[in-house]
């Protein structure tokens, strides 16, 4: 067997691949439910019913889906340069940690001000934490999925460490978390009396911005030569290292996006349990969308869905609420293939 790359794909069947994806994961998922007891269709109904089933289903599958479209677009950015960015995970919590530093009364500015400075300041500690793995593999060619992989771990014992040291709030009772961010510092609602806040469409206008800066830009024309083919793009000159510096700030500060809109928008102080793996589901929803920026506002969008429908279906039909994660896994291997056959035909000797 052997793969024989195919012409550019029409339209059609860039979209018909997908949507096969899609189909096979609920095939191979309804093999579980049927394992459990259940219907499949109750239960894909009952999914669909509590991810947009009603007014509050739609709000908290839209808040779901916002911190996964920042990862998201983080994890496309980089993946379309080639450049493994396995840390969204790391960007995150980096970027809520100077939400909280900058958000708690250290900066005395009106809202207008303030919550931009908080958003860059998220996003240049985002963008400096993964330039050090861009520098190591452009220098010293250090696999970055390994480093960007083992940031999560340290970050995330670093923010203990803050949350059980300088960051304690000393009104929390001993819970490791942070003070809240003064109202200045806060995203306002969408909805008053719901939980959708400003940073939803913050993320909308991210992705945007993001689909202009790799279609139309001469960055985005360097990020998509150097990930199909590095030597090539070096040999007509394009600085190959200084493209995948770029790309890592970019893809730094996206991530790190996510975390100042939990903070600021959600939360309101800064916990371990900040994330729900937004970090690591970013990379399901960038491959859902076939790192299109636009397309990850509704593979996010998708993938929050199921999370947040599968908490219903869980207490409706009795089965565990982790098969939400089965699909999500699923769906990810699936459309994998699905790229592959998109791009490749598959010659028997």
């Amino acid at each position: 067997m052997r793969l024989e790359a195919k012409p550019a794909p029409t339209l059609a069947v860039t979209l018909l691949f997908p949507l096969a994806a899609i189909v096979a994961t609920l095939l191979l998922v309804s093999l579980l439910v049927l394992a459990a007891g259940a219907s499949p269709f109750s239960v894909f109904y009952l999914v669909a019913r509590g991810a947009a089933g009603s007014q509050f289903a739609l709000l908290e599958t839209l808040t779901r889906a916002t911190p996964l479209i920042f990862t998201g677009l983080a994890v496309a950015v980089a993946f379309r340069a080639k450049l493994w960015n396995i840390g969204a995970e790391a960007q995150l919590y980096i970027g809520g940690v100077l939400t909280v530093v900058l958000g708690t009364g250290a900066l005395p500015l009106p809202s207008a001000i303030l919550i931009p400075v908080l958003m860059a300041a998220a996003m240049a500690a985002g963008a400096l934490l993964l330039l050090g793995p861009a520098v190591l593999k452009t220098r010293f060619g250090v696999d970055e999925v390994v480093t960007t992989l083992l940031l999560n771990f340290i970050v995330l014992l670093f923010v203990s460490m803050l949350l059980e040291g300088v960051l304690k709030d000393p009104m929390g009772l001993g819970w490791p978390q942070s003070q809240k961010v003064v109202a200045e510092a806060q995203l306002p609602r969408l909805i008053q009396g719901k939980r959708l806040h400003l940073g939803f469409v913050i993320a909308i206008i991210a992705a945007v911005v993001v689909w202009i800066v790799t279609k139309k830009t001469k960055l985005g024309y360097e990020m998509r030569a150097v990930g199909h083919n590095p030597e090539g793009a070096r040999f007509v000159g394009i600085p190959v290292n200084l493209v995948l510096m770029k790309t890592a700030l970019l893809s730094g500060g996206l991530a790190a996006l996510a975390g100042f809109s939990e903070v600021s928008g959600l939360k309101g102080n800064l916990t371990l349990d900040l994330s729900a793996g937004y970090g690591y589901t970013g990379i399901v929803v960038a491959m859902l969308a076939m790192l299109n920026p636009l397309g990850v506002i509704a593979s996010a969008i998708f993938v929050a869905g199921i999370f947040v429908g599968a908490d219903a279906m869980s207490r409706a039909a009795k089965v565990p609420s982790y098969i939400a994660d089965v699909m999500v896994a699923t769906s990810l291997l699936t459309m994998v293939v699905a790229i592959l056959l998109t791009r490749y035909r598959i010659r028997w000797r």
